[in-house]
């Protein structure tokens, strides 16, 4: 077991130690699909400075006789084991590694300090009984060493927000046998992002791919803050069948500070697509091809990088299972003819963005 994997050294006997995230990101990689560079700080990791910390014993102490409905007692009991987590002392050896490994990834990017992605994996989010998806922590435009570490630990604290303790208690989950692994990975510069599924999440047609797109990083989309464009693409053909380019009046943009704002537009790029037609067919082919290789109707998160030449440009974030219509029966599939387009666009494949400000703090965007 090791505390470090890179994506490509992935394979199925490590799931465990991997989560829902990182686990799919190895797998996209040794598909050959186009997944952003990087590795993943496994649950051996995650384990190996709680017990160093003996993080366990204060977790239990504060718990002891949480009332889940005493709202102000679970966020003042989860703010100390948060507290605990976020300044243990990691143990030398594993903090090394960790370091190394991102500079590793900085070489292999021609970058110095490259800015990264810093995600949880917890071990339970992507389980098929539970709904831990978004309520870990993600920091963008993470750089250096000093600030990757500090992102891993706030990771991990992350397992103990109000409502992830709360959930868990709900389902009868013991809290020491939820781990975290933490995934780093290189940040792309979006043009746009968004979801697709490779349904139409209006009636369950398996024969299209329905994208939801608009200007800047996906989380504008995915928190449905932006009223995206939306489009329609034939898997087999792959005719754009339906194009509705909305009002999007504002986007989600790196600023000069490494840090996601969120940016008015003006009227003229507000009401033009988020993407070319070519880069539409690209989606929907990248889509295909992620439901070809799981097996199962998809819903992905995408971006186009604007570092990348055309053709080359279309990248994929991550894949998990679509759960709306995979789980409704085929007699309800079928009798389907309307239905609101937004509803079923719930993607839970971004936790929410964080900012870094000068002094190396992070708050909720």
């Amino acid at each position: 077991m090791s505390s470090i994997t890179w994506f490509e050294s992935y394979w199925a006997g490590i799931k465990h130690e991997m989560g829902g995230k990182a686990a799919s990101l190895g797998e996209m990689m040794g598909a050959g699909l186009p997944v952003p560079p990087g590795y993943a700080i496994t649950t051996v990791a995650y384990a190996s400075a709680r017990d160093a910390g003996d993080i366990d014993a204060k977790i239990a102490h504060h718990l002891d006789g949480l009332d889940i409905r005493d709202t102000d007692d679970v966020t003042r009991r989860c703010a100390l084991i948060r507290d605990h987590i976020r300044t243990m002392e990691i143990p030398a050896d594993l903090e090394r590694d960790i370091r190394t490994a991102y500079d590793v990834l900085s070489a292999r990017s021609g970058v110095a300090d490259v800015p990264v992605a810093v995600r949880s994996s917890a071990t339970s989010e992507d389980s098929p009984d539970a709904s831990f998806a978004g309520e870990h922590d993600t920091y963008l435009w993470v750089r250096g060493g000093d600030d990757v570490i500090d992102a891993v630990r706030r990771c991990w604290a992350s397992l103990f927000t109000d409502r992830a303790t709360c959930y868990r208690v709900e389902m009868g989950y013991d809290h020491r046998t939820v781990e975290m692994c933490v995934v780093v990975q290189k940040m792309v510069r979006p043009k746009s992002a968004g979801v697709a599924f490779t349904l139409n999440p209006i009636d369950g047609d398996r024969s299209q791919v329905a994208i939801d797109s608009a200007w800047g990083f996906g989380e504008g989309v995915v928190s449905g803050e932006i009223t995206p464009d939306n489009f329609l693409v034939d898997k087999v053909i792959r005719e754009i069948g339906r194009r509705i380019i909305s009002t999007k009046e504002c986007e989600f943009r790196l600023s000069d500070h490494d840090t996601v704002e969120k940016v008015p537009l003006d009227p003229e790029r507000a009401s033009a697509p988020s993407l070319t037609d070519n880069e539409i067919k690209a989606i929907a082919v990248l889509a295909r091809t992620a439901e070809k290789h799981y097996g199962c109707p998809q819903d992905i998160e995408w971006a186009v990088d604007a570092d990348l030449p055309d053709g080359q440009n279309v990248i994929l974030l991550q894949a998990r299972p679509e759960t709306v219509w995979s789980k409704k029966v085929p007699a309800a599939r079928a009798s389907a003819t309307s239905g609101d387009f937004m509803s079923s666009i719930v993607s839970t494949l971004m936790s929410p963005l964080y900012s870094r400000d000068s002094a190396g703090s992070s708050e909720k965007k």
